[in-house]
């Protein structure tokens, strides 16, 4: 599958939590990554999503916060990946940063050249990419 989402994390349903406004599934990566995602109860049903099933989450990259020096306790966002810069790739205007994870996981973003010279993003700084389980999209492979 080919999609503009620069960010696309395969794994498998580790829970699926059911609300009264949503239902939050977390699909967990062989690298350990939980990416938290919010859906409509219908969708979870449509999808067939169930503990253990095979599933992908995919995050555009303009969804994704980076932050420094930071506290995922101070923020509401659920999904919180730490790691360090692994390259910066800057544009007229925009830049692409990248942050990894320790078990290999990247998140993409996509932010302002102003943004990266304000935080000194570059490759191996400790960074967090932030993003809300709302901008989180989950989709499962066609039998």
């Amino acid at each position: 599958m080919r999609t503009s989402a620069r960010n696309h994390f395969v794994g498998h349903i580790a829970e699926i939590n059911h609300g009264m406004a949503g239902d939050e599934v977390i699909l967990r990566t062989p690298g350990g990554i939980d990416i938290h995602a919010l859906l409509t109860s219908g969708t979870v049903r449509s999808l067939g999503l169930s503990r253990n099933a095979e599933a992908f989450a995919l995050v555009r990259a303009t969804s994704v916060i980076v932050l420094v020096d930071f506290d995922n306790s101070k923020v509401s966002a659920r999904n919180c990946v730490a790691g360090k810069v692994a390259f910066v790739e800057r544009g007229p205007s925009n830049a692409e940063v990248c942050v990894a994870a320790p078990g290999g996981a990247q998140v993409v973003s996509f932010i302002t050249n102003d943004g990266v010279d304000r935080l000194g993003l570059s490759p191996g700084k400790p960074a967090t990419a932030v993003f809300k389980a709302t901008s989180v999209i989950i989709g499962v492979e066609e039998p």
